[in-house]
């Protein structure tokens, strides 16, 4: 399972490289991941400093952190 983990929130990196800032909802729809494992690989994101959350309204985005975009 961990890898599983690992290896989504390396995916979801990469997804944010590209397109920047996302709602965290659409994550598992644009990844074709289960939701679980999307929020789960998130938080390991988020544990290592490399994406921040802000909400806008009801939606919360995430984006990868300052320095994970240099």
């Amino acid at each position: 399972m961990k890898e599983s983990i690992g290896m989504t929130a390396g995916r979801i990196w990469e997804r944010l490289r590209a397109d920047g800032e996302l709602n965290i909802t659409q994550l598992p729809k644009i990844l074709n991941e289960n939701s679980a494992l999307v929020y789960q690989a998130l938080g390991w994101l988020a544990r290592e400093d490399k994406v921040v959350y802000r909400t806008m309204g009801s939606k919360i985005l995430v984006s990868l952190s300052e320095s994970e975009r240099s």
